[in-house]
């Protein structure tokens, strides 16, 4: 997990697609001690560096290639997927749910799988692939998480709608942008241009906010929609 400070100018493709690494500064890094500071020079980026005005953005690598690249779709639907969870977290805390830390370091990995996926690994340098390498750790976090939930809540024997009070719909809500985001990296992995665990870790995401979604409906005694087929 990574807190992000980076002139424009190294990742421009992250700032214009997700705006999530030149914008992450905190005193107390939640995610990791490794960060990709520029040091000795505290200038302020501007928000617009004009630079994708023709349609073209930059990866991590430094190539130029189309903004409706795979890259890019998948980048988007990644920061898509860390704003639905960002929302789901206000109304958790809302709630006072004691698993929101686990949604604050989760957006966090999230910047990790960014960083991972805008670094094409066949033309990636070894200081690249260094500093954006994503390891399994965050994927066995995550089936720790689940397994405790799990044995919380009672054994699901329908099919159930996203509801469950505007936490639980929210996260499910999530869960569906998690799907989307996975679906727009898998082929990035197979095609060896980002690391295997990034797509696992996704996989594993959306059977986590499905998860704590029942978790969180469950803690509010809010009901859940069971599916019934239409007469």
């Amino acid at each position: 997990m990574t807190s992000f400070v980076i002139k424009p100018a190294l990742l421009r493709c992250v700032v214009r697609t997700g705006r999530f690494i030149s914008e992450h500064r905190t005193k107390k890094p939640l995610c990791s001690h490794r960060s990709y500071a520029t040091h000795g020079d505290d200038k302020v980026p501007k928000i617009y560096t004009k630079t994708g005005d023709k349609g073209f953005s930059s990866t991590f690598t430094g190539e130029r290639r189309p903004k409706e690249d795979h890259v890019f779709e998948a980048l988007g639907n990644t920061d898509e997927l860390s704003s639905a969870i960002g929302l789901a977290r206000e109304f958790c805390l809302d709630k006072g749910h004691t698993f929101t830390y686990q949604l604050d370091k989760i957006q966090c990995i999230l910047q990790d799988v960014g960083s991972n996926i805008a670094t094409p690994q066949s033309s990636a340098r070894e200081s690249h692939i260094k500093r954006t390498k994503f390891t399994a750790q965050p994927i066995a976090d995550l089936e720790t998480w689940i397994d405790t939930f799990t044995g919380e809540l009672p054994p699901l024997t329908n099919f159930i709608l996203p509801s469950g009070g505007k936490s639980s719909a929210a996260l499910h809500l999530a869960r569906t942008v998690c799907r989307r985001a996975e679906r727009s990296v898998a082929p990035i992995v197979r095609s060896g241009e980002a690391d295997p665990d990034v797509a696992k870790f996704l996989n594993r995401l959306s059977d986590y906010l499905f998860t704590v979604a029942r978790y969180a409906a469950m803690k509010e005694g809010s009901e859940e929609k069971i599916y019934k087929r239409p007469e």
